[in-house]
């Protein structure tokens, strides 16, 4: 029978790796010394995770707030949903690590395709499946047009992110909260414009 990994020495491995990784690089940063700055055994950590790159993802998820499955959004109204999915936020308390990871990890990624395919699907992915859900959800309810290229939209939905993102600090606590203005430009172009329903007047009906 397996026993249940410790909640804090695993907890321990994933502040300690956040910290090295930040300061050091991840090149630079070995699992001996994760063992040593977080006291926790190489062999503790390797029943954690089977390497560095596992453990790297991990942190990922964990900075980003991906370390649990995203809720879906099903409020009635598809506006709103993208909405919700598009002005998701990482915690507040990682933004200096991510933003001193960032460059090192595009660096490791460009060098470890395999590293940066399983990043790019378990850290990017999941808003690009909220929203073709929330997208498929419109076209079954008639509010999207069933032509509308599901590929296409992502790049319209979160390519202002990204510009945003690449181009201003957009972890500034002043920042202005893109998300609902691109759900709303989005919506204003594919939205199915439904007409109001013809109501038969009385004198009409009478005649």
């Amino acid at each position: 029978m397996v026993r249940p990994r410790s909640q804090h020495a695993h907890d321990s491995v994933l502040r300690a790796a956040l910290d090295l990784f930040a300061e050091r690089g991840i090149e630079a940063t070995s699992m001996d010394l994760i063992a040593q700055t977080s006291l926790v055994s190489k062999a503790t950590i390797y029943n954690h995770w089977p390497n560095k790159e596992a453990l790297l993802i991990e942190v990922m998820l964990f900075v980003n707030g991906l370390d649990r499955e995203p809720e879906d959004v099903d409020s009635g109204d598809l506006c709103q949903d993208m909405a919700t999915v598009l002005s998701r936020r990482p915690p507040d308390e990682f933004d200096e690590a991510r933003r001193r990871m960032m460059p090192t990890l595009i660096a490791y990624s460009a060098t470890h395709r395999e590293f940066g395919e399983a990043w790019r699907h378990r850290v990017m992915e999941p808003p690009r499946q909220s929203l073709k859900r929330i997208i498929r959800r419109g076209i079954k309810r008639g509010e999207l047009p069933s032509t509308i290229d599901l590929e296409l939209s992502m790049a319209l939905l979160l390519g202002p992110l990204m510009y945003r993102h690449i181009f201003h600090d957009d972890t500034h606590p002043d920042a202005h909260d893109i998300g609902p203005e691109v759900a709303r430009a989005f919506w204003k172009a594919f939205a199915i414009k439904k007409e109001p329903a013809k109501v038969q007047s009385r004198s009409a009906g009478l005649s």
